[in-house]
């Protein structure tokens, strides 16, 4: 019960204040936008740039834990597309978009708070290596399946060079590549840019949190809740029992361990949503999977946490 009430209740409730801020009139949404666009477009690639510049990136950067993680995130949409494809009858690029959200997990609004507060700052060394290449590898995977799915449009060479477009130009991507290199680099960085950037860091998570409540608001519980409960499933139980068992077979240390079933328990990010407004299919799914399995995480992680702490410790 304490792991709940002193680790993950704490993150839920700064969700919460955004989204009742936002349902009862107090913070319009073009306010909630403003702070989402700070917390993205700055502070988080600024948390993201020092996090990845500070790393010990040989010690870092283990097969087995990205191993460990990956295979469950794939596996996690092979079975919430052939469910969406086979269980509910769904057309191949609703199921594409449908299986994204067993794909994509919320890694830096929830998996970073609850592992911070969980095992403190020192433990998100795992989480920042599982960041840095959650977005090429998963919207590899969603845009090479879609295209497939639809087998028309401009073709899968062209959509990937689009996509790695986009990716270049993403803020999160370039806090990521600067912090790369940074590091690989050795230069110094002046001790009151350090300080300017601890300053805009510090902030970034809790802004964050309270604009993720603020845009929940728009996603109403209206899609298929059979689906979504399914999805839901190979998000906040599969994955991370995926994850959880292939990291005790390769051996990953007690750290990368946690941080790695931390991240793969997280509920589908807002970018499951983006994805599938991007090609206009399973959108309310979509939107309902967000809200619905974002509120489902505050117990599928109190379990999870209960897991790793008699596992490891």
């Amino acid at each position: 019960m304490s792991a709940l009430v002193e680790v993950i209740l704490p993150v839920f409730l700064v969700i919460a204040a955004g989204y009742v801020t936002v349902w009862r009139g107090l913070f319009t949404g073009q306010v909630v936008d403003a702070l989402m666009n700070f917390t993205q477009s700055f502070a988080i690639p600024v948390l993201l740039f020092r996090a990845i510049s500070r790393l010990d990136l040989a010690a870092s950067y283990d097969p087995a834990l990205l191993i460990s993680f990956y295979t469950g995130s794939a596996t996690g949409f092979t079975v919430a597309l052939l469910g969406a494809r086979y269980l509910f009858k769904r057309p191949w690029p609703d199921s594409v978009a449908i299986g994204f959200g067993g794909l994509f997990s919320n890694l830096v609004l929830l998996s970073l708070p609850i592992t911070e507060r969980a095992y403190g700052v020192d433990a998100l060394g795992p989480n920042f290596v599982l960041i840095s290449l959650h977005a090429p590898f998963c919207y590899t995977i969603g845009v090479t399946a879609m295209e497939f799915a639809k087998s028309e449009g401009i073709g899968l060479g062209q959509t990937l060079m689009s996509v790695a477009r986009a990716m270049l130009r993403n803020p999160l991507v370039i806090g990521i590549s600067a912090g790369f290199a940074v590091n690989l680099s050795g230069l110094p960085v002046p001790g009151v840019v350090n300080d300017a950037v601890d300053l805009l860091a510090g902030a970034a998570l809790p802004a964050a949190l309270f604009g993720l409540g603020g845009v929940l608001v728009r996603y109403s519980p209206e899609g298929d809740m059979k689906i979504v409960a399914l999805v839901a499933a190979t998000s906040l139980i599969l994955h991370p029992a995926v994850t959880f068992t292939l990291g005790n077979l390769l051996s990953l240390s007690p750290g990368q361990l946690r941080s790695a079933v931390i991240s793969a328990s997280m509920a589908p990010g807002v970018n499951t949503y983006v994805f599938a407004n991007m090609y206009g299919v399973g959108k309310r799914v979509a939107a309902t999977l967000v809200l619905v399995a974002t509120g489902m995480s505050i117990l599928s992680v109190w379990i999870w946490l209960a897991i790793l702490e008699r596992a490891v410790g």
